[in-house]
C-alpha cells in the first residue's frame, strides 16, 4: 500500500511542479500512513512503512526548485514592500542566510514585514512544500535572517517532506511568559506558523497573503506551539475555503497528523494538541493572530523581556 501512496506524492521532475496530494482519496491515504502501527509502544516510534513511505515520497529543493513553481502573488519581497532577498553564505550549509533589505539596508522579515497585507495577512515563507530542509527565522540573529535550523551541530531535516507551505506571520510573537488561561501552557518564543494549503509551492522568502481558515493548538514539548491553517488569497481554492468547516476532514487529519508523528523518528514523543484536538474556527484564528500581535508590540516597545531575541 505505502509504495503505491509514496508515488501518489512523489515530485515529477524539477522542471515542472510536484504532484501533490490534491484528491480526498490521497489525503485519505496521507491520513492512513500518517495512523501508523507503533512497533515501539514504550518509544511510541513510527512503523518501517510509515518512515520508508516519507523518505521514498521525494522532495524538491527548498533553496531553488520552488521558485519555479511559485504563482503570481507567490511573491518576491521586493514586489510588495521595495524589499529583495540576498543570499550570504553557501546553500544547504550552516552558513546558509537568506537576508532581506531595502534601500536603506538590511531590514528583519519578522520585525520590518507589516502583519497585514492589502487582502490578507502576509504569510512569510520558510519552507516550500515537498522540500525537507528545517528552514527558519533566526530570531536570535541580527535583522533576523532564514536560515537552517541545526541541533547537535547537525542541519536539521524534516524525515520526509512537507505537504504543504510553511512559514510564519510577521509581527506576532508567542509568549513565553504568558500562560494560556485555558491550555495552561506557555508560548513557545516564536513568530505563529502558519500552515498554507494552497495548490502551489511558495518561494522560499517570498511574502504571501493568506487568508486563515483555522487553527490548531499544538502542545510541543510542553509549549504552546500554533498552527495557523491558511490558503494564499488568489488561489483558486481560496474562492471555495472561507472557515475551517470548508476545509475536508482528510485535509484537517492529514495536516494534524503530520505535526503528530514528525519528531518520532528522533526518538521524541508525539505532539499533543488542546482544545480535544480540534481546529478553532476562522474567526478564533483572527483572535489568537491578534493576541500574538499584542505580544509581539509588547516585546518591540520593551515591557516584556527578550531575552536572546534580536529586536531592534
Amino acid at each position: 500500500m505505502w509504495r503505491t501512496a509514496a508515488n501518489a506524492f512523489r515530485p515529477s521532475s524539477c522542471t515542472s511542479p510536484p504532484t501533490l496530494p490534491r484528491t480526498i482519496s490521497q489525503y485519505k491515504s496521507l491520513v492512513t500512513l500518517l495512523r501508523p502501527q507503533i512497533i515501539d509502544k514504550r518509544n511510541m516510534k513510527l512503523s518501517l512503512s510509515t518512515v520508508t513511505f516519507l523518505a521514498l515520497a521525494g522532495s524538491a529543493n527548498a533553496f531553488s526548485p520552488a521558485v519555479r513553481y511559485a504563482g503570481a502573488r507567490s511573491l518576491s519581497a521586493a514586489a510588495l514592500f521595495g524589499v529583495s532577498t540576498q543570499q550570504a553564505g553557501e546553500t544547504a550549509t550552516e552558513s546558509f542566510r537568506l537576508q532581506f533589505k531595502n534601500d536603506e539596508g538590511v531590514i528583519s522579515p519578522w520585525h520590518d514585514i507589516p502583519l497585514k497585507g492589502e487582502k490578507g495577512y502576509n504569510m512569510v515563507v520558510e519552507i516550500p512544500k515537498m522540500t525537507k530542509a528545517k528552514m527558519e527565522i533566526a530570531t536570535k540573529e541580527e535583522s533576523n535572517p532564514i536560515a537552517q535550523d541545526v541541533k547537535k551541530g547537525k542541519l536539521r531535516d524534516y524525515h520526509g517532506p512537507i505537504f504543504w507551505n510553511y512559514g510564519c506571520l510577521p509581527q506576532t510573537w508567542e509568549d513565553p511568559n504568558e500562560e494560556h488561561p485555558e491550555l495552561k501552557v506557555f508560548g513557545d518564543n516564536d513568530p505563529i506558523d502558519v500552515v498554507e494549503i494552497g495548490s502551489k509551492s511558495l518561494a522560499m522568502g517570498s511574502v504571501t497573503e493568506v487568508k486563515p481558515l483555522g487553527v490548531l493548538a499544538m502542545i510541543d514539548d510542553g509549549e504552546l506551539d500554533w498552527k495557523v491553517l491558511a490558503v494564499a488569497v488568489d488561489d483558486p481554492l481560496a474562492e471555495e475555503y472561507n472557515d475551517i468547516d470548508d476545509v475536508p476532514k482528510a485535509i484537517q487529519d492529514g495536516i494534524r497528523e503530520w505535526f503528530r508523528w514528525y519528531k518520532t523518528p528522533d526518538d521524541k514523543p508525539l505532539n499533543g494538541f488542546g482544545f480535544d484536538e480540534k481546529y478553532l474556527n476562522a474567526a478564533e484564528s483572527e483572535k489568537v493572530i491578534q493576541e500574538t500581535h499584542e505580544a509581539w508590540k509588547k516585546l518591540k516597545a520593551g515591557e516584556t523581556e527578550a531575552g536572546k531575541l534580536w529586536i531592534n
